[in-house]
């Protein structure tokens, strides 16, 4: 509520500094009454209000700044607040207490916040001005950097291998540059993870293509003599060919206003604050990482600055000490350059009594630690590589865990290892650190949507969501997530009824309140494109995945129709239908490998995969496979992968019938089929079950009289024994219940659930199954077979069609900003005359591990 202009003069609040902490305390202010009681001034450095700097690196994948942005134009303007953005404060006269901006403008003020937040600290090294030397902590250093990497740069190195310099490295590796990475300390990251942890992070960032030097110092950064940056000299003498050098070696508060004010600051910078975060002068607030805190520690993470911004605002709103600050969690969770990382509570085991308890694996690149006390509590630990624990644990710290804690760092999977789910936490544990919100208060609402508007839980640096997501009830409505109330199921009606052909305008239509206007989820964007997707002939949607909204819908491996492999190349898998070639299709496989250098396997379900090509490669790979009358095989997408067959009675001498032929026909009629989850079929010639049918989604049997119809299979990790669903098939009869069979499955499951889950999940499971399909039970027969008819009628190969069309073949690069360049990461090594990902050798505590 804004205060009313006509009423007599109120207050005036002033804060200095507009970023996430300051956005955090108005807020905080306005819902405490401060924005009705008070005028409240805003001075803002910056070009732009607010915005999410925790995320900053997203810009290189595609972020705007406007979708950085934290600032509602309605809220300031609904408040009254009046923000001044690119008018930073310059001069405070305490005794008149008045603030003087850039621009010229003097605010009288009663009450003053610093939220000036912190700098980039540069060491002192000669040649750090030189051209091509930047920071990373704005959108404009950003910008510079952007531009910099585009005006010819090859070669980039960052100075500083913590949390801001991997996001740095990050991002120079994403704008297509060879990438160093120069850290003094021993290891990266020295504040979050221990030696065994920085082992595990520096062996997977150097699988990446990433030079990490640790234990080094920059010396110099060399410059031509038009004074660019050719190079950099280290401490142990080494040298660095580089174009381009971030420096990220920390922060430094800015506390330069307060110390011309005359406030107390500490010996090593900071305005100190008392627990209400008031400074010396009584009417003058720090909070954020400007401010050194009462228990004498400087914080450079989010969630502590919105401790002090809250804390800040009680004491303006009442005059008393409602709540103190005086220290914060320090745990953290970040996603560094694709690599969980991880560490909560007492990660580095300083209290006295405390054990160790820890799984390594320097293979995967996986280290998991448990600092457990005296008492059996959890004081803390580190995860590297795998941080699906964390929050979790993260709740349970303080606290002695309900099982052994060897069993909660074991891999999923290996004798011993233990799950917790969120029922293991007590209401009181906190479950996002970044706004202080518990289990209790997340599990008062009912969606996510509804947490982030009343809590603001998830919305900080978002590593909580995922375990809120958890907590979050699993009935009531039913609804797909926390974006729809409806049942994927509900959806799948919807879109064929109301011939609803994207995604934007189903979630305005019939998305939950809070979620209208927004991006949807993880979950609900790729559900609803698989629906969108399956009915796109039936509602006159484009069916092709990578066109309009579609695309932005896509799960990883569909964005470049190919499966992502661990080196970030991909593989190039092509149709053979019930795994029949002639010699001259072979040939040409063969003279792909060999000419793009790919490792070729023949795979179980009677396919060839290739793997290693790059991006870039995947359009050339696919014009030699089309043009020899290869399609795509749709091993990256929820679709029909294949149908495998046993020779059958052509040449096998127990065949019954001609097994190939029907897998042939099945595999090109269900071809592209996008559903629930992946498909597999099969079909064998005869009862020895050459081509094991009865562990497929659906399989074909041949019989003396025909064909037997299995359904609901599955190997993997569940396996299932298919059931009978009808015997003795005439080839039309067969084909008719497979079309109803799978439409009824689409039509129905649930996201991601295969067809031996669905199977068993379905009220009244295969019997209801058989009375649909093959009685017709629900008089809906017909309408599913149509569905399939218009499936089959408007089939498109996405690789042909892909080819055909420019702008489809634009996205195919490795950097959007050079597209002539090949990922330098992507390196093979010789292996049984092919190839293999490249996988440095790391030392590891005196043993050398691959």
């Amino acid at each position: 509520m804004a205060p009313d202009p006509a009423g007599p003069a109120l207050p005036t609040l002033v804060l200095v500094g507009h970023g996430m902490v300051g956005q955090r305390f108005l807020e905080a202010a306005a819902e405490r009454g401060l924005t009705a009681s008070h005028r409240v001034v805003v001075l803002c450095e910056e070009p732009r209000p607010a915005y999410d700097r925790v995320h900053l690196t997203s810009y290189f994948s595609g972020t705007t700044p406007e979708e950085l942005s934290m600032t509602d134009p309605e809220f300031i303007e609904r408040h009254g607040i009046e923000l001044h953005v690119g008018d930073p404060a310059e001069a405070v006269d305490r005794a008149a207490r008045t603030v003087r901006a850039r621009s010229g403008l003097t605010v009288a003020y009663d009450t003053l916040v610093l939220a000036t937040g912190s700098y980039p600290f540069v060491p002192p090294v000669p040649g750090k001005d030189a051209t091509g030397c930047f920071v990373y902590r704005t959108i404009e250093d950003l910008y510079a950097i952007e531009e910099y990497a585009k005006s010819g740069a090859t070669v980039g190195a960052v100075v500083g291998g913590g949390l801001l310099g991997l996001e740095a490295a990050g991002a120079l590796k994403g704008l297509g540059l060879a990438t160093h990475i120069v850290e003094f300390a021993p290891r990266l990251m020295p504040v979050q993870v221990d030696e065994g942890g920085g082992a595990a992070l520096l062996k997977t960032i150097g699988d990446m293509g990433l030079d990490v030097h640790t234990g080094v110092g920059t010396q110099e950064v060399v410059a031509d003599a038009d004074g660019r940056v050719t190079g950099m000299r280290l401490s142990d003498g080494g040298e660095l060919a580089t174009d381009l050098v971030v420096f990220s070696a920390g922060v430094r508060p800015r506390d330069q206003l307060a110390r011309e004010m005359g406030l107390s600051v500490g010996e090593r910078g900071g305005v100190a604050v008392d627990e209400q975060c008031r400074t010396s002068d009584p009417n003058v607030y720090a909070i954020g990482e400007c401010a050194l805190a009462s228990d004498g520690r400087v914080y450079g993470l989010v969630a502590p600055g919105y401790e002090m911004a809250l804390t800040a605002a009680d004491a303006i709103a009442s005059g008393t000490s409602l709540t103190a600050f005086t220290g914060a969690d320090l745990s953290t969770k970040l996603k560094l350059l694709g690599v969980d990382v991880a560490s909560f509570g007492d990660a580095h085991g300083t209290a006295d009594g405390c054990l160790d308890v820890v799984y390594s694996d320097a293979r995967s690149g996986t280290y998991k630690k448990l600092v457990i006390g005296g008492g059996g509590e959890l004081l803390g630990g580190i995860l590297v590589g795998d941080a699906e624990a964390y929050g979790t644990l993260r709740a349970l710290t303080g606290t002695v865990p309900p099982v052994a804690p060897e069993s909660l760092v074991l891999p999923a999977g290996t004798g011993g290892a233990a799950q917790l789910g969120p029922d293991a936490l007590p209401d009181d544990a906190v479950v996002c650190s970044c706004h202080n919100v518990t289990k209790g208060e997340i599990c008062a609402h009912a969606t996510l949507p509804e947490v982030k508007k009343c809590t603001k839980a998830g919305t900080g640096c978002g590593s909580c969501v995922k375990l809120i997501g958890q907590l979050l009830p699993k009935s009531g409505d039913g609804g797909l997530c926390g974006c729809f109330r409806h049942t994927r199921q509900e959806l799948y009606e919807i879109v064929r009824v109301r011939r609803i052909t994207g995604f934007a305008q189903l979630l305005d239509e019939h998305g939950r309140e809070a979620a209208r206007g927004g991006d949807g989820c993880e979950v609900c964007k790729p559900t609803v494109g698989s629906i969108i997707a399956s009915l796109a002939p039936s509602i006159g949607a484009d069916g092709h995945v990578l066109d309009g909204e579609q695309a932005a819908l896509q799960d990883t491996n569909d964005h470049f129709l190919a499966n992502l492999q661990k080196n970030g190349s991909y593989s190039v898998v092509p149709r053979i239908p019930g795994g029949e070639i002639t010699p001259e299709k072979l040939i040409v496989i063969g003279e792909v490998a060999r000419d793009f250098g790919l490792y070729t396997k023949i795979t179980g379900g009677q396919r060839i995969d290739l793997f290693g090509a790059r991006v870039d490669q995947l359009p050339m790979i696919w014009a030699r496979l089309v043009d020899a009358g290869f399609e795509s095989g749709h091993a990256y997408g929820k679709s029909l992968r294949t149908v495998k067959s046993c020779v059958g009675q052509t040449w096998c001498r127990f065949g019954v019938q001609d097994s190939v032929r029907m897998a042939i026909d099945l595999e090109l009629r269900y071809r592209g089929l996008r559903s629930p989850h992946k498909l597999k079929s099969a079909v064998s010639g005869c009862a020895r079950e050459c081509a094991e049918a009865q562990s497929k989604d659906f399989g074909v049997i041949a019989t003396a009289n025909g064909w037997n119809l299995y359904v609901g299979g599955n190997g993997g990790m569940t396996p299932r024994h298919a059931d009978l669903l009808a015997q003795d098939l005439s080839d039309a009869e067969l084909i008719r219940l497979i079309d109803r069979f799978l439409m009824f499955y689409i039509r129905t499951a649930d996201r991601l659930e295969r067809t031996s889950v669905w199977l068993d999940r379905i009220e009244g499971g295969l019997d209801h199954v058989r009375d649909v399909v093959v009685r017709d039970s629900l008089g809906i027969c017909d309408e599913l077979e149509a569905l399939m008819k218009a499936h089959v009628a408007h089939y498109r190969d996405e690789w042909a069609d892909t080819l055909d069309d420019p702008e489809r073949l634009a996205r195919f690069v490795s950097f959007v900003n050079a597209p002539g360049t090949p990922d330098p990461t992507i390196r093979f090594v010789p292996e049984r005359d092919q190839i293999k990902p490249e996988l440095p050798l790391i030392p590891l505590e005196g043993l050398t591990v691959r």
